[in-house]
């Protein structure tokens, strides 16, 4: 009887990071992939080289990023007004609209090959999605998904009260994932009231300590994610 071997996922967590320090690191690791594919493609040989598998953490200082099918007109602030709120603001590679980053948030960026899990990108944006209601779970927070939306929604069937915890933006290229959440948990809210997050502007956003009433262990949180993203992805953390 055969048993399936379960792809191995390199972690990392990065702790606080430039937001452009990891983008480019994320770019190194994406790239590193891609090529090995294109190797084995072109190789005359039979054995394949393994490629691997990433899942980085890190939280950022204060930025604003807007993907490639973004609006700047989301961006309510100026230069002057970024640089007085200690923010800065980054065009990106993702898909998605603009986002922010800081503190108290878990930002995941798997880096996946995912010829070694499965190729669908729907599948692939609803299992991050799963990882983060199932945590959220954990915490007797109930939430969902939006049809038509990305991201992870608290009241979602109640339009005035919907609130989005957790927002996705991903890139692939030859099957090869980059980019990836970002879930509020500590978050500073006061920074989404300079942007339209995700270009959807009748929706708020929340956070986890709001929410509760309480700041969170992020490390506690943390490990939790990582938990939920082996189950869901049925995978090995190396």
């Amino acid at each position: 009887m055969n048993v399936k071997v379960k792809p191995q996922v390199l972690f990392k967590d990065l702790g606080l990071i430039d937001y452009k320090e990891c983008w480019d690191y994320q770019e190194l690791l994406f790239q590193e992939i891609i090529s090995l594919k294109t190797q084995n493609r072109n190789s005359v040989s039979d054995s394949a080289l393994t490629t691997p598998n990433y899942f980085l953490f890190c939280e950022h200082p204060h930025v604003y990023t807007l993907g490639k099918s973004g609006d700047e007109k989301n961006l309510l602030l100026n230069e002057l007004q970024l640089e007085s709120k200690n923010a800065t603001y980054y065009k990106i590679n993702r898909g998605g609209d603009i986002t922010y980053h800081g503190p108290g948030q878990i930002v995941g960026y798997p880096i996946l090959d995912l010829d070694n899990f499965f190729t669908d990108i729907h599948k692939y944006l609803r299992f991050l999605e799963e990882i983060i209601i199932l945590t959220l779970k954990d915490y007797g927070i109930e939430s969902g998904r939006v049809e038509g939306l990305t991201g992870v929604w608290l009241d979602r069937a109640n339009p005035v009260k919907a609130r989005k915890i957790c927002a996705i933006g991903v890139r692939t290229s030859r099957w090869v994932t980059m980019h990836g959440f970002a879930f509020n948990v500590n978050s500073d809210l006061s920074y989404f009231k300079n942007i339209i997050p995700c270009g959807i502007n009748d929706k708020a956003v929340t956070s986890m300590s709001k929410e509760l009433g309480r700041e969170l262990n992020m490390e506690e949180v943390k490990q939790k994610v990582k938990k939920y993203f082996v189950q869901v992805f049925e995978c090995e953390i190396a």
